[in-house]
């Protein structure tokens, strides 16, 4: 579905923001953007270039795939067992 990837970015974007324990503020400036623009990314508003994606992942240290993947999903339980 068209704008799935930029959504995907920002809820990763989100993620790691998260697990940083920053405010969009704070994370915003840690990355040298605008706290408007923050926002515009998490909720995947904004058409981000590749060269864009790659400049934030090298920010925040992380592999471009690590933006840009679906996070892998929790295993389930089977409600099946074999003893």
């Amino acid at each position: 579905m068209e704008g799935d990837l930029q959504r995907r970015v920002g809820t990763n974007m989100r993620a790691i923001r998260d697990a940083k324990g920053l405010s969009q503020e704070g994370f915003a400036d840690l990355l040298g953007l605008h706290r408007t623009y923050m926002g515009g990314l998490e909720r995947g508003e904004r058409n981000l270039t590749l060269k864009t994606v790659e400049r934030l992942a090298e920010r925040l240290g992380v592999e471009v795939e690590s933006l840009i993947c679906r996070k892998p999903r929790a295993a389930r339980s089977s409600s099946h067992r074999i003893e």
